[in-house]
C-alpha cells in the first residue's frame, strides 16, 4: 500500500528535483511493410506508423495529467530500416527517401524523435547495409526528427572494422552536411557495440527483430532525486551510501513501471520494458556530475571518478530491478557531456578529458556520449576511437557506444550549442597521433575467448 508519506515525498521529487520520466517510446515493427516496390514501402511505413502511433501523444499527455508527472519525451522507434528496405532500395539515394518518409510520420503523431534509420553489421555488411550507413549524411541533413545508429560489433562476433572505418568517414560527412547547425547531424547519430533491441533512448534507439509487433517501452531518470537524496548521508560509509542509491532508484522505477502499465493499457499496446537509466539535461540539479560531486569529488573526472560511477551504475541497477518485472534497454547512469551541466563545467575546467571519460565508460550504461570534437578531426582518428570504445565493449560484454560530434569550424575551446535536451558542449581535445595504419587493416577483430560459452 502507499501511504502518504510516500505521496508527500513524490511529489516533493518532481517539483524540487527534476524528477520526471524521460520518455515513452513506442516500438514498432515494420516487418509487414517490407516490399521491393520503393513507393509501396514508404506508403506501408508512413500508415503503419501513423495508425499505430496516432494516440501517443494523447496517451503521453493524459497520463501527465492525471498524475502531475512530467512525461518530457514521446518518441517512436522502429525495425532497423537497412532490412527493411533491402528489398527495394538500390541506391543511398533510395534508403533516403524512407528517412523522408519516417520524417513525416513523425511530425504527423507529434513524436519529437524517431528511431531506427539503422543497420546491424556487427560481422560483416550486406549490400542494404552499406548503401543505409552511405546515405546517413544526406538523410540526417534532410530530416529534423530521425535519428541513425549502428551496430558495429558484439562480444559473440567481434569488431567489423571495415564497418568502423567506413563510420568514421560517415560521421565527418554528416559533420559537414550540417555545419550551419554546429554539425547536429552527429548529435542524432551513434555506433554501437552489443547494442540492445529495446532501448527507448535516442539517438541509439531501433524495434528488434526479437520484439512484438509494437510494444510500450518507458525509459525513466532522476539524477536530481539521487542526488538530493545523497545529501543526507555526506560522510558517512559506502555501505549507507549503496542503501541511499538503491532504495531512490527503486522508487524512481516504480513510477516509470506505473507509467508504462497505464500508457500500455490505455492504448491497447503489449508493455516492454522499463529502463532506469539516469539521463541527465542541461538544467541545474538534474546531473550525473553533481551526484559525483555530493559522493565527495571535487569536479568529474577527479581521481576516483570511476570508482564512483561503477558504484553508481551498480546501485542503480541492483534498487531498479526490485522495482519492475521487465528491466531492459540500458539501464543505470548515462555521462553525456553537453546534456549535463556539471559535465560541461568539468570539461570546461580541464578535470575532465576524454582518456578519463573513456574509462568512465567500462563502468557506465553506454560510452563516449555527446562530446564535441574539433572540426578537423581526421576521419581515422574518429574510426580510432570507435574501435577503442567498441574494444570496451566486447571484452566486458556490456553496451558501449560513440556519439561524437565533430564540430565544422570550431577548436578546442569553442564552444557548441544544440539546443533543447541535446544542450551544450566545449570542444574537447583529441590526441594527435595518427591510428591510421591501425584502423586501415580490414577485416574482423575476432570475438574475445570467453565470448564461446555455447
Amino acid at each position: 500500500m502507499i501511504n502518504i508519506n510516500e505521496v508527500i515525498e513524490t511529489n516533493a521529487m518532481i517539483e524540487k528535483e527534476n524528477l520526471d520520466v524521460r520518455t515513452i517510446t513506442l516500438g514498432i515493427s515494420l516487418l509487414d511493410c517490407i516490399s521491393d516496390d520503393l513507393e509501396r514501402l514508404n506508403d506501408n511505413i508512413y500508415r503503419k506508423i501513423t495508425t499505430l502511433a496516432r494516440d501517443l501523444v494523447k496517451t503521453g499527455a493524459e497520463i501527465e495529467r492525471e498524475y502531475a508527472l512530467p512525461i518530457v519525451n514521446k518518441r517512436i522507434s522502429v525495425t532497423p530500416i537497412a532490412l527493411v528496405g533491402a528489398s527495394a532500395c538500390h541506391t543511398s539515394e533510395d534508403f533516403v527517401s524512407i528517412a523522408r518518409t519516417l520524417d513525416r510520420a513523425a511530425r504527423k503523431v507529434g513524436v519529437n524523435f524517431l528511431g531506427g534509420y539503422s543497420a546491424l553489421p556487427a560481422k560483416g555488411m550486406t549490400k542494404a547495409e552499406e548503401l543505409l550507413i552511405r546515405s546517413i549524411p544526406q538523410a540526417l541533413s534532410q530530416t529534423e526528427n530521425v535519428c541513425a545508429s549502428v551496430n558495429l560489433g558484439s562480444t559473440k562476433t567481434g569488431i567489423n572494422m571495415d564497418a568502423v572505418l567506413l563510420m568514421g568517414d560517415i560521421i565527418r560527412q554528416t559533420a559537414e552536411a550540417t555545419a550551419d547547425r554546429d554539425s547536429i547531424g552527429c548529435a542524432k547519430l551513434v555506433v554501437f557495440c552489443n547494442a540492445p533491441d529495446d532501448n527507448p533512448f535516442m539517438a541509439g534507439a531501433f524495434h528488434g527483430v526479437t520484439e512484438a509487433d509494437a510494444v510500450v517501452n518507458v525509459g525513466v531518470s532522476g539524477p536530481g532525486v539521487i542526488r538530493n537524496a545523497l545529501e543526507s548521508v555526506r560522510g558517512q560509509d559506502f555501505g549507507t551510501l549503496c542503501e541511499k542509491i538503491k532504495k531512490t532508484a527503486f522508487k524512481i522505477t516504480r513510477l516509470g513501471q506505473l507509467v508504462a502499465q497505464e500508457a500500455s493499457r490505455r492504448m491497447g499496446i503489449p508493455f516492454g520494458i522499463v529502463d532506469l537509466s539516469l539521463a541527465p539535461t542541461p538544467a541545474v540539479g538534474d546531473s550525473i556530475a553533481e551526484i559525483l560531486e555530493v559522493m565527495g569529488l571535487e569536479k568529474a573526472g577527479a581521481p576516483g571518478t570511476t570508482a564512483a560511477i561503477a558504484l553508481l551504475n551498480d546501485q542503480v541497477k541492483k534498487g531498479g530491478i526490485m522495482a519492475s518485472s521487465y528491466v531492459g534497454g540500458l539501464s543505470g547512469a548515462f555521462i553525456p557531456v553537453s546534456e549535463d551541466h556539471a559535465m560541461i563545467e568539468a570539461a570546461t575546467c580541464g578535470a575532465l578529458t576524454l582518456e578519463k571519460l573513456e574509462a568512465m565508460t567500462c563502468v557506465c550504461s553506454v560510452g563516449l556520449d555527446m562530446i564535441a570534437i574539433p572540426g578537423d578531426t581526421k576521419a581515422t582518428t574518429i574510426s580510432g576511437m570507435i574501435a577503442d570504445e567498441m574494444a570496451i565493449g566486447m571484452v566486458n560484454q556490456k553496451t558501449t557506444a560513440v556519439r561524437v560530434i565533430p564540430v565544422i569550424g570550431k577548436d578546442v575551446g569553442d564552444m557548441a550549442s544544440f539546443g533543447g535536451l541535446l544542450g551544450y558542449a566545449p570542444v574537447m581535445k583529441v590526441n594527435g597521433f595518427s591510428c591510421d595504419e591501425f584502423v586501415c587493416r580490414g577485416g574482423r577483430i575476432p570475438a574475445p575467448v570467453h565470448s564461446f560459452k555455447n
